[in-house]
């Protein structure tokens, strides 16, 4: 225990985050709130639970004596959180997919533009979900994945939902003035671990009224909390959309949430995530849907590439705050449920807080289409797309990034 918590305390300090508070909250209006998850040294959320995790691989590695090949997918703000935490730790590499071209400049910059030797980029042809597909076919070669000791970092590691579920309880601490006091969340939701994390707090005891799942296009989740069906999109179908981080369509944590709406069954779990998604891509639980937003508070909405610059600019000229695209998704969503969950007169006030996802400059293009100004930058991302690049291309084929693994690592 004195362990870990002198680790917390090595990883959430003012220096890093730039407040005491760590995750502070934004009023931006009465009861409505942004909860500021993106001042860590990548400006994005991912930052919150990959500094921790960091430190416990370096910690628990050096303790054993061994070394760890961290592989990982990214849409844009996992690869380059988990970069900046392990670039330069004792016994660890990193081998990163990402989808080719489909991240913003920003993105791509800060994670190619990286030169250690311990960080490998891999740029995948194909979109998100084949370089989550790559990493669960590694992570599924027992043998592989035992003889070049891989580990991964991505959300279906339990540790990163663990450090994100603290965050849920700092908000309400701070939106809250007395325990009985009810609080939602809204949350933008590409792969479910965000508002997994949320989930797991409410288990925990945590009093969420509500968790509102905010989509972009690519809508997979809100089709399935509207409707109970459970639909994933081919290639072809996961549209680009300028919320590139949410540009997914196999929501890897969602298979927590589902064993849970299923009382915990994981054979029936496993036969929904396997044989029925790989036969006709979609399986169906409109029968529980009902009690899985009763029981567990869920609802969502979507939101699009118009919606999004019509809530920068609108948050921006009422506000004077700026927020990035994800960031943005969730707002137009909160309100959007508020408008249609009225607060009743006769009960207690329940705050709202939307989840910050990252920082404006991350999505500058989009920012300057929606109010005409370029976002600031902090300085030591100043020029950051003009550095030279270290990163390879490959096919999703899982054999050929196998084999350039075992390459690296012999």
């Amino acid at each position: 225990s004195a362990d870990l918590l002198a680790l917390c305390r090595k990883t959430y300090t003012e220096q890093v985050y730039g407040t005491k508070d760590i995750v502070p909250l934004k009023q931006l209006e009465d009861g409505f709130y942004l909860e500021a998850l993106s001042n860590g040294p990548t400006l994005a959320f991912k930052d919150m639970a990959m500094q921790l995790l960091g430190n416990l691989f370096e910690y628990e590695l050096s303790r054993r004596g061994e070394t760890l090949n961290i592989f990982g997918a990214t849409s844009g703000d996992t690869g380059s959180a988990a970069e900046y935490a392990m670039r330069g730790k004792r016994g660890v590499r990193v081998f990163m997919t990402s989808p080719a071209g489909r991240m913003s400049p920003f993105q791509q910059a800060q994670m190619f533009s990286l030169m250690d030797e311990n960080i490998h980029n891999i740029a995948i042809e194909g979109v998100f979900d084949d370089c989550q597909d790559l990493v669960k076919a590694v992570s599924n070669d027992a043998a592989f994945k035992a003889k070049y000791k891989i580990g991964t970092v991505n959300s279906i590691n339990w540790a990163r939902l663990l450090a994100q579920v603290v965050y849920y309880f700092a908000g309400y601490f701070q939106a809250t003035n007395k325990d009985e006091q009810k609080v939602s969340f809204t949350v933008p939701s590409g792969n479910f671990g965000n508002v997994c994390a949320g989930h797991v707090a409410r288990m925990m005891g945590l009093p969420i009224q509500t968790l509102v799942v905010a989509t972009n296009e690519n809508d997979v989740l809100d089709e399935f909390f509207k409707t109970g069906v459970y639909r994933v999109r081919g290639t072809v179908d996961t549209h680009e959309t300028s919320s590139p981080s949410m540009d997914i369509s196999k929501a890897s944590n969602f298979e927590r949430f589902v064993f849970d709406m299923l009382n915990r069954d994981g054979a029936r779990v496993k036969l929904l995530f396997g044989e029925q998604l790989g036969q006709s891509g979609q399986f169906d639980l409109s029968s529980g849907i009902a009690a899985a937003r009763t029981q567990y508070g869920f609802a969502s909405g979507r939101s699009t590439h118009a919606d999004r610059l019509a809530t920068i600019k609108s948050t921006y000229e009422l506000h004077g705050v700026m927020i990035d695209t994800h960031t943005a998704d969730g707002v137009k969503v909160a309100h959007e449920f508020l408008a249609k969950h009225p607060q009743p007169k006769d009960a207690e006030f329940v705050p709202m807080i939307v989840l910050e996802t990252a920082l404006p400059i991350k999505f500058a293009s989009t920012i300057v289409e929606a109010l005409g100004v370029e976002p600031s930058r902090p300085a030591q991302f100043e020029g950051i797309e003009a550095l030279p690049k270290r990163v390879v291309n490959m096919p999703a084929d899982v054999a050929v990034v196998k084999a350039y693994i075992a390459k690296a690592c012999d």
